[in-house]
């Protein structure tokens, strides 16, 4: 594929809720493109943006695949991305990088959940928008249905600009509203273009008048044509069209069966003609990596080089690729270039054009354009790539926060070592999962978008080689005190040769916020210097531990106030142990109580469903905080909710609102459990040392 200069590239995503064709659209582009000679299906495991092994099996997209082609003298970079909300992250990669989307939209269900969360990321990123009714061809599919779908949830500017040519089985083509010029299909790859047919002129003329209406809006001329009702050209229609797309006031709709083939080289005309280029996208804004201050970088082959990583994969047989976008320069192969990010120099080897697994060497890439690059050292997802004596560091893409988390350990021991290094690579090819050691429960945590997602990573570790078992995580409560207390403790014992002695008094108090602080106010040497650090090393140990239910203590003050020591039998593991115990029956008679974390949640769901999700919070102890209309028919409900009752929302969600909900969620705060919560924690905690001691 030759080198193409940036006012010929096209870089578009595929968008949609899970389900609605966007691998069979991308499918049917590359066959009607001729970059491959038939068409994959996800069902035969043969498509071209589903080649791994997890989209195979589940016959779902879990990545962003890329899908370059060629039409009429324009490159279109079409980005295939996951329809569902487990894996956005590779969505929101995505959307950073092109200039425009197509949004599908299933001819049966019309506009779902999942469809409007990637519709405002791509809004938030000014990414020019272009809808694709998909799957005409299936029963029940509704044209007026489905168009007042998307123009009641993405606003009047969505306007048809095809009047679909008959009906679910019936289903073979279009008629283009501009130039009035049928195009069907009859099993062929290339249209049969002919006149309206008469049963439809009246609605394309209705369309039409539609789209002009949209358009006056756009721009000033063509608005005082329409008011004073003077004939509007075609190239005129088609310039304003371009100009309302590339600003964002007109969303096209256009009609099509993908599966089938059918009305999809009318989309590629349009993303061609009218979805910006990116010479049209204008200077990117970065900053200095070294002292802050803002630069610019113009969408030129001649400007300095610089580009954003957007993706990362770990590919079995080359190993780890970088997907980057070239926002200016050219990068030619077998050159060195300088990661902003992490401050260091990369060796650039072969360049590559990626089509899902495919691989082209080429021997530059310009401004604009999307490659990939293997084995580089230390690159990750978000990293700026530039010219050394140009630097610039753009601003990487936000994450949300996990929202499904699994406790994970080796099978054997043999694969402790095996998982740390697999866990490594996962999380540096994937932004949205996480790999911790939980301080609390001293487990190994994997935290991801939703129970596919992770499914997803613990089968890649199986592929590894590494043999591993998940289950629920234990919530890390923290065990504070309620009131203030005095505790003493004597620890004597005397065993024949030297004894062991150390007597202390402590005051404990609560310090809400505060964790731990520990002082003393020892007068006269009552306990020598010396042994004050054991004694608070003691506390510590204790307070780590546990008293009420194993979980560490928190927000307590620990004064040491008197004590005694022995010249011969005192030392320092005689006070420390004097220092654990005088703790541990002090927090007994303080009042102890549990606290639990508590979570901001944000739910966005349609309101049919707000009843369903308003009555499962309030069994979850949720507090609904509010709620507000983002859309028509779409509510985002905000609440707060402890973490123990969160680890499977994700399934529950997804259950009864049949997957027509998603929701975001982040840590709030800690507060005291309901008594009946607390006792349950520590009759658990109880069972559980049992266990162990079995």
């Amino acid at each position: 594929m030759k080198p193409y200069e940036p006012d010929k590239i096209r870089n578009v995503a595929l968008i949609s809720h899970g389900g609605a064709g966007k691998t069979s659209l991308a499918e049917a582009m590359l066959f009607d493109a001729g970059a491959v000679t038939r068409m994959g299906r996800v069902e035969e495991g043969n498509a071209v943006t589903d080649y791994d092994e997890d989209e195979i099996r589940r016959q779902i997209s879990v990545s962003a695949a890329l899908a370059p082609l060629e039409w009429k003298g324009v490159k279109i970079n079409v980005i295939d991305t996951p329809g569902f909300a487990d894996f956005q992250a590779d969505v929101r990669s995505a959307l950073r990088v092109v200039e425009g989307v197509v949004a599908l939209v299933d001819a049966v269900a019309g506009v779902e959940v999942g469809t409007e969360l990637y519709w405002r990321l791509a809004q938030q990123n000014g990414a020019a928008r272009v809808v694709f009714v998909n799957k005409m061809r299936r029963e029940n599919a509704n044209v007026e249905a489905v168009v007042e779908s998307i123009r009641t949830r993405f606003g009047k500017a969505a306007v048809p600009v095809q009047v679909p040519v008959g009906g679910e089985l019936s289903f073979r083509g279009v008629v283009d509203v501009i130039t009035k010029k049928a195009m069907t299909w009859d099993g062929g790859k290339e249209p049969t273009v002919g006149a309206v047919p008469a049963d439809l002129a009246d609605q394309v003329e209705a369309y039409r008048a539609g789209l002009i209406e949209v358009l006056a809006d756009v721009d000033e001329e063509l608005g005082d044509k329409f008011l004073m009702e003077e004939e509007i050209t075609n190239d005129e229609i088609l310039r304003v069209l371009r100009q309302g797309v590339k600003e964002g006031k007109v969303f096209p709709i256009l009609f099509g069966a993908a599966s089938d083939n059918i009305a999809v080289q009318p989309l590629m005309d349009l993303i061609a003609e009218t979805i910006p280029s990116p010479a049209d996208r204008g200077a990117v804004e970065g900053k200095h990596p070294e002292s802050g201050a803002p630069e610019r970088r113009d969408p030129s082959t001649n400007a300095p080089f610089s580009a954003y990583v957007f993706k990362s994969t770990a590919d079995p047989y080359v190993g780890k690729l970088n997907f980057f976008r070239v926002w200016s320069g050219m990068l030619r192969a077998d050159s060195t270039v300088y990661d902003a990010t992490r401050r260091h120099d990369e060796r650039i080897g072969q360049i590559l054009i990626m089509r899902g697994k495919h691989q082209e060497p080429v021997p530059q890439v310009n401004a604009g354009d999307i490659a990939a690059v293997a084995k580089l050292q230390e690159v990750r997802t978000g990293d700026s790539l530039c010219d050394k004596s140009k630097p610039i560091e753009f601003t990487p893409v936000e994450y949300p926060e996990p929202l499904m988390f699994y406790a994970i350990s080796p099978k054997t021991k043999g694969d402790e070592d095996k998982m740390g290094a697999g866990l490594s690579r996962l999380v540096d090819s994937d932004p949205s999962f996480r790999s911790y050691r939980d301080p609390v429960t001293k487990e190994t945590i994997i935290a991801g978008m939703g129970d596919q997602h992770l499914a997803v990573v613990v089968d890649r570790l199986q592929r590894m080689g590494v043999a591993v078992e998940t289950r629920e995580p234990r919530v890390p409560y923290r065990e504070i005190i309620r009131k203030e207390v005095t505790s003493e403790y004597k620890h004597k014992k005397q065993t024949g040769g030297r004894g062991q002695y150390g007597h202390v008094v402590l005051r404990l108090a609560p310090a809400s916020g505060e964790g731990f602080k520990f002082d003393d106010e020892i007068v006269g040497g009552v306990v020598p210097k010396q042994y004050i650090p054991a004694v608070q090393k003691g506390v510590e140990e204790a307070l780590a531990d546990g008293v009420l239910a194993g979980y560490p203590v928190t927000d307590v003050e620990v004064v040491l106030t008197f004590g005694s020591y022995h010249t011969v039998d005192s030392s320092e593991l005689a006070f420390k142990i004097a220092g654990s115990q005088a703790f541990k029956e002090g927090v007994l008679k303080a009042s102890p109580s549990v606290q639990e974390p508590i979570y901001d949640v944000e739910i966005t769901v349609p309101e049919e469903h707000m009843g369903d999700v308003i009555s499962d919070l309030n069994t979850k102890r949720g507090r609904v905080q509010g709620m507000d209309q983002i859309a028509p028919g779409t509510q985002v409900i905000r609440a707060q909710v402890p973490l123990g009752e969160l680890h499977r929302y994700s399934i529950d969600l997804r259950s009864f609102t049949r997957g027509r909900a998603t929701y975001t969620m982040k840590f709030a705060h800690y507060e005291e459990a309901p008594a009946s919560v607390v006792q349950q924690i520590v009759e658990e905690a109880k069972k559980a040392k049992e266990e162990e001691r079995k």
